[in-house]
Parts: C-alpha cells; structure tokens; sequence
C-alpha cells in the first residue's frame, strides 16, 4: 500500500508545481508586455523637421567633441576610449528622440546604421581596453564602416550634421600673428623716426654753407692758401 501511495503523492505534487509554475509565468510575461507597451507609448513622435532639428544638434556636439580628442595630448588608447564612448553616447541620444510622424522607414535604416556604429565602437572601446592591437585593428575598420553608412544613411534621411564627420575646434591665434605685429611696429617707429632724423653737421661746414656776410664770405671762405702768391703774380704782370 505504501507503495502505491507514494507515486500518487508524487503525481499530485508535481502536478500542483506545475499549475503554481504556469500561474507565475503567465502573470509575469503580462507584466512585461504592458511594461513595453507602455515605454513604446511613451515615446514622443516628432515631425521630421523637429526630429532633423534635434538630431543634428546631437551630433554636432559630438562631432566637435570628436575633433577635440582628435586635437588633444592625450595617448591613443585614451583618444580610443573617449572616442568611442561619445559614438555610443550619440546613438543612445538618437534612439530617445522617438520615431518620426512621416518617413518611418528611412528613418529605421538611420537607427539601424546608428546602432552597427554603437556596436562597432564596443568593441573598438574593448580592444583598446585590452590593448589587443590585432582586435584592435579589426574593430577600427568595421567602425569606420559603419560610421560612413551611417552617415549616408541619415543623409538619405536628410540629416545635415549628422551625415558629416568630426570637425575640428578653431585654431587658436598663431604666435606668428602676434611676432608679425611687432614687426609692423617696429616699421613704423623707424619710418617715424626717419622723417625726425637729422645728420649730424660740424658747425664749420654749416658757416661755409650760409655764412653770415652772403656771397662775399663765400669767396672768402673758398679762397685757397696759395692766394696770396696769384695775387702777386696777378700784379706783376700789368706792371
């Protein structure tokens, strides 16, 4: 008798998990439906003028966020990084703006590109992470694939910052610039000062030039020593 009782015991017992374990399962799959549900409903739905206006200003932030790493000191595994952390950014702020009202499908081609490059970057920011110079080289090459396509893909959709590639901050002044200015100065103080310039004039050659007793002083002055002697010749000779 025992032993007919406990395989009955044992039928009941698993037949009882069973029912607990299909009312459990039931009630939390109806959870999650609702859950998504009610995430995909909150999601706003954007002209696609305002949806453009947005998602351009995203990626112009990280454009110029990308050139400033580019421009930096920082060591390549860090510019990796950073990099690749602001792509994944980018993509996770694309996917929150919502769905257009118009142009769904172009714009599913964009998300889908959007996420390859937030992918690719992963395991570009994984290698560089484990300084695997051989992933490394892979995970560069299929991010940059995927940058291009999403780039052309959110062209397509009518994207303008988001359809181009990092710019580099504005240069800063040059040190040139500021040395060229100097040299301007300089030219200038020494043409103003060449107009003021007077040369230097022993007072003896200046009584030659303008002597005060007019032109019988010039005679006088430009008489030579010998003088005296054609004079006296000059007077011999009438005599």
């Amino acid at each position: 008798m025992r032993l007919l009782r406990r395989p009955a015991l044992l039928l009941a017992l698993v037949a009882l998990l069973a029912l607990v374990a299909a009312g459990c399962g039931g009630g939390g799959g109806a959870t999650t439906d609702a859950t998504e549900a009610s995430t995909e409903e909150t999601k706003p739905a954007l002209a696609k003028a305002e949806l453009i206006t947005q998602g351009d200003g995203i990626c112009a932030e990280v454009n110029t966020a990308v050139g400033s790493v580019g421009a930096s000191a920082a060591e390549p595994k860090s510019q990796t990084i950073q990099v690749a952390n602001l792509y994944v950014d980018m993509v996770s702020s694309l996917e929150q703006l919502g769905s257009p009202k118009e142009g769904e499908t172009e714009y599913a081609k964009v998300i889908a590109a959007a996420e390859e490059l937030a992918k690719a970057e992963g395991e570009v920011k994984l290698a560089a992470e484990r300084e695997d110079s051989t992933a490394l080289t892979e995970a560069s090459a299929k991010a940059t694939s995927a940058l291009e396509e999403f780039q052309t893909q959110a062209g397509i959709f009518g994207f303008e910052r988001c359809s181009q590639g990092p710019s580099a901050p504005p240069a800063a002044p040059s040190s040139s610039a500021t040395e060229g200015g100097g040299e301007e100065g300089g030219i200038e103080a020494e043409e103003g000062g060449g107009e003021e310039y007077v040369p230097p004039v022993e007072e003896g050659a200046v009584e030659e030039v303008v002597p005060e007793g007019g032109g019988a002083g010039v005679e006088e002055e430009a008489t030579p020593e010998g003088g005296g002697e054609e004079g006296n010749s000059g007077g011999v000779g009438p005599g």
